[in-house]
């Protein structure tokens, strides 16, 4: 299994037609995701070829098939649906027009609802990510690589080609970060690898995902990354005491950051011991989430984990 994204998920690219729209639309479909249809108001009723070649664990496992692939663009996410039977989008829109394109997925009641815009502002975030909410449509990023359920189909920006699937679940704020475990785990694969994004305000929390994976039978393990700043590393913890039974192992980028200075796309002002990656190891480690200090050890810590449930 795997959590908010599967095989059977037909998928809208709002934003198809621009330079990284056709870029990661051709390296969806060569992963196997279904993507049914584009998105752009000015180019409505045009269709776009791709040459579908398929590559890594997907092909191997037969669901990509090489050939051509026509994708024909809509001029609302409403008609793209109503065509395709489309459940997600996906949205490569320009930061001054994204606000209106995520309203437009929500409104269109698709079950899922991806952004990959990065520097959108906050205000125009806090609007989308609260109607989204309202709406009951799960809404992931902004500011995201996206989502991707290995061996299934893959949403966004992150390479398809560097795992396959198993029994670790991943839920990160960094994109990079994301991959790297992706790869570093590689020998036990994923249900599902989720960047959520480090922006201030995101539509999905590591607390959603880490219910998610609770409730998947297949996660096994679960791994967190985390980042600096503000408290969501702190409430997960709180979550986890509460709610998680499964081994979880966490990550915290940021050990050697300067305190009072901003880092990286989070945007993340340390000040004192708030916010600190010490004190968001402290926090995952009093309720028995084993923290890592680089990566590498981390994904040894899951590995470690994941061969004491199978011995």
């Amino acid at each position: 299994m795997a959590i908010f994204l599967t095989e059977t998920d037909r998928v809208i690219v709002q934003g198809m037609t621009g330079s990284e729209g056709m870029k990661h639309t051709q390296r969806m479909l060569d992963s196997g995701t279904k993507v049914v249809a584009g998105v752009n108001p000015r180019k409505a009723g045009v269709s776009v070829q791709f040459d579908v070649v398929g590559y890594g664990p997907m092909e191997d496992m037969g669901l990509v098939e090489s050939g051509s692939v026509d994708v024909p663009v809509f001029g609302t996410v409403a008609e793209a649906k109503e065509a395709t039977g489309a459940t997600v989008s996906v949205v490569f829109v320009p930061p001054a027009f994204a606000k209106g394109a995520v309203i437009e997925a929500i409104d269109a009641n698709l079950d899922l609802v991806v952004v990959i815009t990065e520097g959108i502002p906050v205000a125009d975030s806090v609007a989308f990510v609260t109607h989204a909410l309202e709406k009951g449509v799960r809404l992931i990023g902004p500011n995201c690589p996206g989502i991707i359920s290995p061996g299934k189909s893959n949403v966004g920006i992150t390479p398809a080609d560097i795992t396959g699937p198993g029994g670790i679940g991943l839920v990160s704020k960094s994109g990079t970060l994301t991959y790297q475990m992706m790869y570093e785990l590689s020998d036990i694969g994923f249900t599902t690898c989720i960047g959520i994004g480090g922006d201030p305000v995101v539509g999905t929390t590591h607390i959603d995902a880490l219910k998610a994976f609770q409730e998947d039978p297949d996660t096994e393990v679960i791994v967190l990354i985390g980042e600096i700043g503000g408290d969501a590393e702190e409430r997960a913890a709180d979550y986890i005491a509460a709610n998680v039974t499964k081994p979880v192992v966490g990550y915290v980028a940021g050990f050697t950051a300067p305190e009072g200075k901003t880092m990286g796309h989070a945007g993340a002002i340390v000040s004192g011991s708030s916010g600190t990656a010490e004190a968001k190891k402290e926090a995952l480690e009093a309720v028995g989430v084993a923290v890592g200090r680089t990566p590498s050890q981390t994904a040894d810590l899951a590995r470690a984990a994941y061969r004491e449930i199978h011995q």
